[in-house]
């Protein structure tokens, strides 16, 4: 109780008297549409949502034709369609990852023990007696002074890092952000860093609490096909992550048996220790090119049409996977089926509304997944203008038992976005608050990041935290029972009957009123002072 209300403290409270009533708008939301599309997209027809399967034939399409029986326009000249290339690694690690030194040896199990991935288009990768070295964090950060990577020539070499960074439970604000992660405490970095360096391999030692999720989620997420965007970016051979059991054994044969390489790896003048030990791993791929598809739907605007709000939502899930309790289909009904329909639905109101002076553009992005790789060739392909892109309004996994007080925005304190968002909550007789968790880095996890990345300002919230008819610890229940026993897995499924949209409807209606405001006005929000991504804009 003591660590919710502490937030309280610090949110931007608004006092509203509860029957006041906002007549501001004139179109709502509709919570039956919402209901309907998340209903059909989260159904086993549509076999998970997966790109390059027939799932995502049928998802696309849908999406297609419900833009055009709502009157919206092609985004992509005459196409619904944004055509993204990616590659299907389909890889099949060796069952065993053999650790040797020169006293003992062991082998850890595939899955149980360790994952093992590649974003090479080769039939076969492997690491063959890569020389183990820990490398703290994995980081290299300037501005921070620090470099785990420092003087050691990496070629040949696989790192072992921590997951997160070192301002996480630190208890010290002035490192990195304190508890809140920063991009160098995300795993996508973290690969990207060690094969800047060299490195053929990077071993990620998983951790429940700093990672933000369980074994579990390592496990779907890191096992059958992976899709890749194609780049010129140095690659390393191997992707891995290894259990904490697996690393605490791997620590006791190592040159580091008895030391606390946590503790160790919080120190700025941290250097890579050569563990004495090898690893061997092998992974066989069958590559597969295909197209992808990010469908992008468009209200033009009247007087300032060539300037555009950006709604955004992934379409995608993991498809058909690994059976749990004997479903093997990964319907995603709170991630991501929630926020596709509310593209739908967001789009019938602004149809039902007068027309705005600003374009109005609906981009349902692919492949979010598999690392956010629809935005992310959106943002290095953008069909409208950045510079004239005034905001993206992010929506992934939507789901509270209820109409919820709060507003909680993940990456609050990075732009104007947020006095839209409060201005918005007033409205709604709610309140504003920075995400709780902001350790877990939620703001790097979804696709307004890549938005974020070239310079437009993102909003992306949702009321998460105290309900109008629950309790703070009766929402956190809620949400920690999907976080355990749901997400990404075969379980987050859709049932109308136990399931309340009337939270759902609420954040929409909200979304739906800043986009009336943005799209009506001459103003372009901006970014706040310290947010990395000012530069961007300019």
């Amino acid at each position: 109780m003591k660590k919710y209300l502490k937030f309280l403290i610090i949110v931007l409270f608004i006092s509203c008297d509860n029957d006041k009533k906002d007549t501001s708008n004139l179109v709502e939301v509709n919570q039956t549409t919402i209901h309907n599309h998340i209903e059909r997209l989260a159904s086993d027809d549509f076999l998970g949502r997966k790109p390059f399967t027939e799932g995502e034939v049928k998802t696309v399409n849908y999406l297609k034709d419900e833009f055009e029986k709502l009157g919206v326009l092609p985004g992509n000249g005459t196409s619904f369609f944004q055509d993204v290339p990616m590659v299907e690694i389909t890889g099949t690690p060796s069952e065993k990852m053999i650790i040797s030194g020169k006293n003992e040896s062991f082998d850890l199990e595939y899955l149980k023990d360790f994952v093992a991935t590649t974003n090479k288009s080769e039939p076969d990768v492997n690491l063959d007696n890569s020389e183990l070295v820990f490398a703290g964090y994995g980081i290299v950060a300037p501005e921070y002074g620090w470099n785990d990577y420092k003087g050691m020539d990496w070629k040949g070499k696989t790192a072992v890092v921590l997951i997160n960074d070192p301002g996480f439970k630190s208890g010290d604000s002035t490192v990195f952000k304190g508890n809140e992660m920063t991009y160098y405490g995300r795993w996508t970095y973290k690969y990207e860093e060690a094969a800047r360096q060299g490195a053929d391999g990077l071993i990620i030692i998983h951790d429940t609490e700093p990672a933000s999720y369980g074994w579990n989620v390592i496990e779907s997420g890191w096992s059958g096909a992976r899709l890749i965007i194609e780049s010129d970016l140095p690659l390393l051979n191997v992707e891995s992550w290894i259990s904490g059991e697996s690393a605490k054994k791997m620590f006791a044969v190592s040159t580091m048996k008895g030391q606390d390489y946590k503790t160790l790896s919080r120190n700025k003048n941290f250097k890579p220790i050569p563990l004495g030990l090898n690893v061997s791993v092998s992974i066989q791929n069958k590559i597969k090119k295909d197209v992808s598809k990010n469908v992008v739907a468009l209200i033009p605007g009247t007087d300032r049409k060539d300037e555009f709000i950006i709604y955004s939502g992934h379409w995608d899930h993991f498809g058909v996977g690994k059976a749990i309790n004997g479903d093997s289909i990964y319907n995603g009904a709170v991630d991501n089926a929630s926020g596709t329909a509310s593209l739908l639905a967001i789009a019938e109101a602004f149809k039902k509304s007068k027309a705005t002076k600003r374009s109005i553009v609906f981009i349902a992005v692919t492949g979010e997944e598999q690392g956010l790789l629809g935005s992310a060739y959106y943002a290095e392909n953008p069909i409208f203008d950045p510079k004239k892109t005034v905001a993206n309004i992010n929506i992934d996994a939507l789901g509270s038992p209820g109409k919820m007080k709060d507003l909680t925005i993940t990456g609050f304190g990075h732009s104007e976005m947020d006095e839209y968002a409060k201005e918005a909550a007033t409205k709604q007789n709610r309140y504003i608050i920075p995400d709780p968790e902001a350790e877990k880095g939620y703001f790097f996890r979804s696709d307004h990041f890549n938005f974020a990345k070239i310079g437009i300002p993102a909003l992306y919230a949702s009321g998460s935290h105290e309900g109008f008819d629950y309790s703070m610890e009766e929402i956190k229940k809620y949400n920690d029972n999907y976080l355990i026993n749901k997400y990404h897995q075969p379980s987050d499924e859709y049932n109308p009957e136990t399931t309340d949209l009337s939270g759902v409807q609420l954040d929409l209606q909200l979304f739906f009123n800043v986009g009336v405001k943005l799209s009506n006005e001459e103003y372009f929000p901006k970014w706040y002072n310290g947010s990395e991504f000012k530069a961007a804009r300019k």
